[in-house]
Formats: structure tokens, C-alpha cells, sequence
């Protein structure tokens, strides 16, 4: 199962309203922290004291704690590579390198006494992962996490996404990426805020829909938080989501009879193993619900990729069959049209697959 995580950024904030945060947010279930001293301009004890409550109180909570660092972060705080004991004061239990040195030393990093974690950025696409590991690191120190981009149209697609991420799965290598909260008055560790997000397309999405589509891809395994505060109501749909199932949210027609509302929410569906080009079928609650009469309705409208269809009473034998529509087909007064997949939800679309188990979570236009 992949982890959750927020961040917090204490220079923008207060110690007891990041306090705050990190206990509504461990109540959830969030186990990760991102923290950044890229953007700290302060003298190393001062840093060192500001850090450790915060951190130790993240630790108290079981949460781990990763701190975003680069090679100008290293020299301002007077930290050597052979000396990595700043970190193990403050109470992280490792640092991300936003930007990497030469292979060599992140591999010689991993050897350090403290037993610290190095974080790479995962959002590579060059031989950088291969040099490391041409240098022998401990790999059970390494793990990886994406960039988040403040800037809109700067995030990064999804070809390049799994391009990257896929490099660090080849070597066994956890990945991490990022989502953004959509509440108000939200904020990152620079003075450019539009949101904060890895995937581009996330930008404006909600949360949920953000992290269950990174899950869904199948090669990210923690989903973080990058701007502070998120809402309450967002850390709890972030708690709820499935991981073990692709879980797709549904915007749901009026009208609808008790049975298919437990056809669409409680029954475990999965898709058919020999999957049509036209629909992606589940056929067992038809014999679960034999003998519930689901009577015509919305069944006057052609289908569209994305709609949901549960047959009604006049398909017979067929009845209670739950259908996730992948090509425009005409109407048909055999298939009550219960729903249908969002716009912003359509990318989900590519993980509906042969054998996949799947459910539906209610969601707005």
C-alpha cells in the first residue's frame, strides 16, 4: 500500500499551526512529510532549533520526514557528504535532492551511519538513476519522488511521467509524486503559487481524482500533498481511496431504483477477462440480482464513452449486468443510462482493462 503525505513550510507559517496540521493530518492516516529548506535563509542553529520541534512532533505522531535539500543547501549550512549528522539532529529521516551531484556521491551518501534515507528526483529522464547505481549505492536507502511546479503549463505529462518513474522501478526504487490541494490561501515554499501539482492535467482537478489516478497508473507509490493547508474534507477523501481497486467517480443520474444504487456502490465488480471493444462488462450481478425487477429508464439516448449502463428488466437473462461504455454506441431501450465518468475523470479511461476489479465513488459535473 502507498503512503500519504502533506507538507509543511515553517518559515511561512507558525509552529503551532503546523503543529496543528500535522496532527488532523496523522489522525487520517498520513504517514509522510515533505519539508523544504531550499527556500530557508537562515543561520544553521537557528535552523537546526526551528526544525527539530517541528519534525520531532511529526515523529511523535509516526510520521517520517523528508527535507527537500540541493547542493547550495549543503554548502550554506556547512554540511559535508562524509557528514550527514544535521539531518539526524533535526530528526528527518532522510533529504530529497532536488537537484543530483555526480552519481558517485549520492552513492557513497547511502552509506551513512545515520542511517538516513536519500531521496532522488524522480523526475530524471537521462542516464542519472544509472550512474548512481553503476556506484554501487545501498539500494534500501535510496527511494524517489517527483517535482511539483507552481508555474501553470509547467507540470509534466503523463508519457513523461511513467518515463521517469519507470527508470526508478527498474531498480526496485519507490516513487513519490505530488497533488495539489484546492482550498483557499494555499502556499509552497516560493512566492509563485499556482497551485502545486506534478501532473500538469491535475492542476485544477480535485484532490481525489488527483491521487487516485496516480495510484492507478501503477508505478507511484506514495501520493504527497504539496501545499499547505489542505482542507479536512480532502485529507479524508485522500484516506478513503481504495489503493487495491481502480476506483472511478461517477456522476449519477436522478431516478434511480435501490438496486442499482447497489449495483453501482456496494457489489464488487470486475471487468470480463474477454472485454469488448465496446464496453467493459460486469456480468455477475445479473445473477446476483435475478429476482429484483429494475425497471426502463434514461434509455433514450445514445451512449457515449463513459456512460454507465445497468440493463433493465427487458434485457431478460441479462438484467442487472453493469456496463462502463468505450465506444459511442445508438440508444437502446434495454440499457438504463445510471451515470456516466466525468470530462476531468476520462483519463481514468485507460485503466479499465480485462479482469481489472473496479469501483465507483459519487463525484460532481
Amino acid at each position: 500500500m502507498g503512503l500519504l503525505g502533506i507538507s509543511i513550510y515553517p518559515e511561512h507559517s507558525t509552529l503551532e499551526k503546523d503543529k496543528a496540521y500535522l496532527d488532523l493530518a496523522a489522525k487520517y492516516g498520513f504517514k509522510r512529510v515533505f519539508t523544504c529548506l531550499l527556500s530557508v535563509d537562515k543561520p544553521k542553529e537557528e535552523v537546526k532549533n526551528e526544525f527539530k520541534e517541528l519534525i520531532g512532533h511529526a515523529n511523535d505522531l509516526g510520521m517520517e520526514v523528508i527535507v527537500d535539500v540541493a547542493p547550495s543547501v549543503f554548502d550554506k549550512l556547512g554540511i559535508t557528504y562524509d557528514d550527514l549528522s544535521f539531518f539526524k539532529e533535526i530528526g528527518a529521516a532522510g533529504f530529497r535532492l532536488d537537484e543530483g551531484f555526480n552519481g558517485a556521491v549520492e552513492a557513497r551518501m547511502t552509506y551513512n551511519p545515520e542511517g538516513l534515507k536519500i531521496e532522488l528526483n524522480a523526475g530524471d529522464t537521462t542516464y542519472y538513476i544509472d550512474q548512481i547505481m553503476a556506484n554501487l549505492p545501498d539500494v534500501s536507502k535510496l527511494i524517489s519522488c517527483h517535482n511539483f511546479y507552481p508555474q501553470r503549463y509547467t507540470g509534466v505529462g503523463e508519457a513523461r511521467l511513467r518515463e521517469s518513474s519507470m527508470k526508478m522501478k527498474k531498480y526496485g526504487i519507490k516513487v513519490a509524486a505530488f497533488v495539489s490541494s484546492q482550498a483557499e490561501n494555499t502556499y509552497g515554499p516560493w512566492d509563485v503559487y499556482e497551485g502545486l501539482c506534478t501532473l500538469e492535467a491535475h492542476r485544477d482537478l480535485p484532490i481525489d481524482a488527483q491521487a487516485r489516478h496516480l495510484f492507478a497508473t501503477g508505478y507511484i507509490d506514495d501520493v504527497i500533498i504539496a501545499n499547505a493547508y489542505a482542507t479536512e474534507e480532502e485529507l479524508r477523501s485522500l484516506s478513503e481511496i481504495d489503493q487495491k481497486k481502480l476506483t472511478l467517480g461517477i456522476v449519477l443520474n436522478e431516478g434511480l431504483c435501490e438496486t442499482e444504487k447497489t449495483i453501482i456502490f456496494d457489489y464488487p465488480n470486475n471487468v470480463r477477462g474477454d472485454m469488448s471493444e465496446y464496453m467493459a462488462r460486469s456480468t455477475m450481478p445479473r445473477v446476483v440480482y435475478k429476482d429484483e425487477s429494475i425497471k426502463p429508464h434514461h434509455n433514450t439516448t445514445d451512449l457515449k464513452r463513459g456512460d454507465v449502463v445497468i440493463l433493465n428488466d427487458l434485457y431478460g437473462h441479462y438484467k442487472g449486468e453493469l456496463h462502463i461504455i468505450l465506444q459511442d454506441m445508438p440508444a437502446d431501450e434495454r440499457k438504463n443510462i445510471v451515470g456516466h465518468i466525468p470530462e476531468y475523470e476520462m483519463c481514468m479511461m485507460q485503466f479499465v482493462l480485462p479482469r481489472v476489479k473496479f469501483k465507483f465513488k459519487e463525484v460532481k459535473e
